[in-house]
């Protein structure tokens, strides 16, 4: 017969006349080193102690005494970018990744996934015999297809890694996250009361793969991604670890901006003449603030640090047990954030980060009524503009933003076997997509030209291998542009031209600043105007680098992007109608009926027996979100506007037995208007004072309330115990909205379909 597999051996017609062989898997060799990168998100370039913080950090800081740590490295700014950066070793443009995977704004640059074309450092390690474990946040999948229903091919386990635990999504909550195993989703093991926390979760499956794997395997490496939802909001730690940090930030922003630069300076992550930054605009100073805005700050300041020093601990567990296994010295660690500390958090800080998607100001008298949740499970905080910017000392500006405080993080890179002098720093200008061909370097490796027959196309990052020998080396990485949003800048050469772009304004009468950056890390001589020529060549650099890597388009949409698109074979159908038949998982946000800012109309048809109580639908946290359920009786809806509960019950009982039960939900203004039906019957009506335009991160589930519980009308998942047949949504336009709502909203960029 015709052989389709390659057989090296003798077939005859016996096997005394025949000769066997066997096909050889592949593998990098003996003496082949592990690779772990661990990434933290949303952690900026101060914020561990080895680069000048007061945060307690002692097991990074530990890494980086006897590794090196890296004062001039760069991503892009936002999450999914630089992830796609990292594990590709392409700009993010060129693959597929110019923002949050849950965008496709209909052009190459934005899918939500990284295409085919760019194979992930999880394939090509795995193709040379790695085992491949990938833990924590993705963020790399289009979030339309991060269901039950998939497709699943921009899942982990679909690019390049044999298992998989966390989460699909952005962000999750840190005491009830959202989990997938593998490629199905699972609850958490433990609940918050009996001591969950995601970070913990996540080592102990990451130790649980490694150990599995070299039980069996000894003489196989492994490629461990290891991604924490930290320091992302929500910032929740255990109680004992928020205990620790009572008080610690009293004195407020500017006392520590100015003592963690010059920490930085004696340090040498610094030049010595380079200056802190101004304030960025927004942030006051700490001794004109009122006192409730300066406690809400500190506790705010309280839970990040608090949250920093969890994970800290959860990094010594994995450091830990790579050294029992005797494994530490012959592994590669590569510790890094993902951008800039985040600006998210408004000038206040918040109580809940969905209220800033909300375009809510949450005033700190309001806030600091329920200051001792912050940092718990009763919380979905994040810190206010001055603290996001000492954990970017001596930078301006944030994450999502191309200038340094978005760009500029801390990187660790440890291995015994190789970096002989430990503690040493290195300053050489490097970009996130120069990781990859940095472990290619040291592993011997060369990425296929063609992969499973998508060709490939080129690596465009730098190989860092050099800096390992050479601190005083120059730079090999000489031109790195940025984009985001519209924000843009361009290195060349020890030089940075910048733009800080602002929604709605043309392009072209955007601003750009010129530093001379070898000299002028934090940016704070502007030399536009003095040298226009100098300018002007780097602004034409930065065309031809958009061109060459796909950048353009520009697009400055953010939140709008958001935004369900309803089109023919997909989750979102044109008549913009759903049936839901449970058993079923729960769905991700973007997966659900896009019912924030929007009228709806929902429906359960139910057999219930007499006393039977629970969810029908549910979707969002304790923080955020609504529930529709019965309860002794009679039917409620709960709708959670950020802790502040709006709860509707039915003037009559749901009948023993079927029944169709429903809820209509109106826009009206800015506010909305609910009544529910049992039978087609009106049994129920109220106002709510804001409807809500995004609800939540955490999508619904059907037939319980999966999470944290929306409603404080019950605990747990409160299944309902009757026959749930299915659940029909039908998403209707808004009702009546005067036209002075209408202008802001589209001010704001919130106004939809």
């Amino acid at each position: 017969m015709q052989q389709f597999e390659p057989f090296d051996g003798v077939i005859a017609p016996t096997q005394a006349e025949s000769q066997p062989a066997w096909p050889v898997p592949p593998h990098p060799g003996d003496g082949a080193p592990n690779v772990v990168v661990i990434l933290l998100d949303d952690t900026g370039f101060s914020h561990f102690g080895c680069y000048g913080s007061d945060l307690t950090t002692p097991n990074i800081d530990a890494l980086a005494a006897r590794g090196l740590r890296y004062s001039n490295f760069h991503v892009t700014p936002l999450c999914s970018p630089t992830r796609a950066a990292l594990l590709t070793g392409r700009n993010h443009h060129t693959v597929g990744m110019r923002a949050v995977s849950n965008f496709d704004s209909g052009y190459p640059h934005m899918r939500g996934h990284i295409t085919n074309h760019a194979t992930t450092m999880a394939e090509v390690l795995r193709d040379e015999g790695y085992a491949t474990f990938a833990l924590g946040k993705w963020h790399l999948c289009a979030m339309e297809n991060a269901s039950a229903a998939g497709p699943y091919d921009q899942w982990p386990c679909q690019r390049g890694f044999d298992r998989f635990y966390g989460f699909l999504e952005g962000e999750t909550d840190q005491f009830s996250p959202e989990l997938v195993y593998d490629n199905h989703t699972i609850e958490p093991p433990r609940s918050p009361e009996e001591g969950y926390h995601l970070s913990e979760d996540l080592v102990d499956h990451a130790i649980e793969f490694m150990h599995d794997s070299l039980s069996i395997r000894p003489d196989r490496p492994f490629f461990t991604y290891l991604a924490f939802g930290a320091m992302h909001a929500p910032h929740q730690a255990p109680a004992e670890y928020m205990e620790k940090y009572r008080g610690k930030f009293d004195e407020g922003w500017d006392v520590a901006r100015e003592r963690w630069s010059a920490r930085q300076i004696e340090l040498g992550l610094l030049p010595a003449d380079t200056e802190l930054a101004p304030r960025n605009p927004g942030v006051d100073a700490w001794d004109t603030l009122p006192e409730n805005q300066r406690r809400l700050a500190a506790r705010l300041q309280e839970a990040y640090a608090a949250f920093l020093e969890h994970t800290d601990a959860q990094i010594g567990r994995v450091i830990a047990d790579l050294e029992n296994l005797g494994q530490l010295d012959n592994t590669l660690i590569v510790l890094l954030s993902d951008n800039g500390a985040s600006g998210e958090g408004g000038p206040f800080g918040v109580m809940h980060e969905m209220k800033y998607f909300n375009m809510m100001v949450e005033t700190p008298d309001e806030a600091v009524e329920r200051i001792d949740d912050i940092g718990g499970p009763h919380s979905h905080s994040n810190y206010p503009w001055g603290w996001a910017q000492a954990g970017n000392t001596p930078f301006k500006w944030f994450k999502q933003n191309t200038h340094e405080g978005g760009v500029h993080v801390p990187l660790i890179m440890h291995w015994p076997d190789r970096i002989a002098s430990g503690g040493g720093v290195r300053d050489q200008f490097h970009h996130v997509n120069d990781i990859v061909p940095t472990v290619y370097d040291l592993l011997g490796i060369t990425a296929p030209d063609v992969y499973r027959g998508y060709e490939q196309m080129p690596i465009s990052g730098q190989s860092m291998q050099y800096t390992l020998d050479a601190p005083e080396a120059p730079t090999t990485k000489l031109v790195q542009y940025y984009e985001m949003f519209g924000h843009r800048a361009i290195v060349s050469d020890g030089w940075k031209a910048v733009t800080r772009h602002i929604e709605g304004v043309s392009f072209d009468d955007d601003t750009w600043e010129l530093y001379h950056y070898d000299v002028d890390r934090s940016e704070c001589n502007d030399l536009a105007e003095a040298m226009p020529e100098k300018l002007a060549e780097l602004i034409a650099l930065w065309w031809v680098q958009a061109e060459e890597q796909g950048v353009l388009p520009l697009d400055d949409r953010t939140i709008e992007l958001f935004y369900t698109r309803y089109r023919d074979h997909s989750v979102h159908p044109p008549s913009r109608r759903y049936a839901y038949y449970p058993p079923m998982a729960p769905m991700p946000a973007q997966v659900a009926p896009a019912m924030g800012g929007r009228g709806f109309d929902m429906s359960a048809t139910i057999d219930r027996p007499a006393g039977a109580g629970g969810v029908f639908y549910a979707t969002g946290t304790e923080n955020s979100g609504f529930s529709f359920f019965v309860q002794n009786d009679r039917l409620v809806f709960d709708y959670n506007c950020f802790s502040d509960h709006h709860i509707l019950e039915s003037d009559v009982e749901v009948p023993v037995g079927s029944s169709v039960v429903s809820i209509e939900f109106r826009r009206q203004g800015a506010a909305g208007a609910a009544v529910m039906f049992i039978d087609g019957a009106p049994c129920g009506e109220m106002t709510v004072p804001f409807a809500m335009n995004i609800i939540s991160s955490v999508g619904p589930s059907v037939g319980y309330d999966h999470g944290s519980p929306v409603s404080e009308r019950y605990r747990g998942h409160f299944p309902f115990e009757g026959t749930l047949h299915k659940v029909e949504v039908a998403v209707v336009h808004k009702g009546y909205v005067p036209p002075e709502v209408v202008e802001s909203e589209q001010r704001s960029g919130m106004a939809r379909q």
